[in-house]
């Protein structure tokens, strides 16, 4: 049985993943990740999972890739609370390249979004209490870290709610130059 329904997302390779629920009088049991019924989106390793707390609503984590060699696939879930979980396309030559899409992730949608190699992701928190869980196929590198300032006005991301916090690692990334030409995977 698989027990995910994965569907595409208007930027090529981004995937919404919806977690197929059962419930009864105990409560409920989801399935977060199945290498066999996810095969067609997730090859090759699990490198790493992380997890992540913000308690405050309006928090902005990210926008964060990591380059070739490091480059990385995450799929990502929101555990408690509520995001707004957001992709943005590196790859150089895409059609849809500096182009953006988000989607409401939450503990009660049971959502993933499934992030492929070349793309920053981030997050606004929604509500407080935030908890979130990362699956990498490839292990952290910080000499190939690369980041994007969330308000970049290249970007131009409709956050939904006023910042209310942001880390200054994440609002020093350098803006996206004229001269950037993206990420050759």
């Amino acid at each position: 049985m698989n027990r995910f329904q994965v569907t595409d997302l208007p930027l090529g390779g981004l995937k919404l993943v919806q977690r197929k629920t059962l419930s009864d009088l105990r409560g409920r049991f989801a399935r977060l990740f199945c290498l066999e019924d996810l095969g067609t989106i997730w090859t090759g390793p699990t490198a790493q999972v992380n997890h992540t707390y913000t308690s405050a609503s309006g928090t902005i984590r990210g926008m964060h890739y990591q380059n070739p060699p490091y480059a990385e696939k995450k799929l990502v879930m929101c555990l408690r609370g509520e995001v707004w979980d957001v992709a943005v396309d590196l790859r150089a030559g895409s059609p849809t390249f500096l182009h953006w899409h988000a989607e409401v992730l939450s503990g009660a949608n049971e959502r993933a979004m499934l992030i492929p190699e070349g793309f920053a992701h981030g997050f606004q928190t929604r509500t407080d209490d935030v908890e979130m869980l990362y699956f990498h196929s490839k292990k952290y590198s910080p000499s190939d870290e690369g980041g994007l300032p969330p308000e970049d006005p290249k970007l131009s991301i409709s956050w939904p709610l006023p910042i209310a916090g942001m880390s200054d690692r994440d609002r020093d990334w350098p803006i996206v130059s004229n001269q950037y030409k993206g990420i050759s995977l």
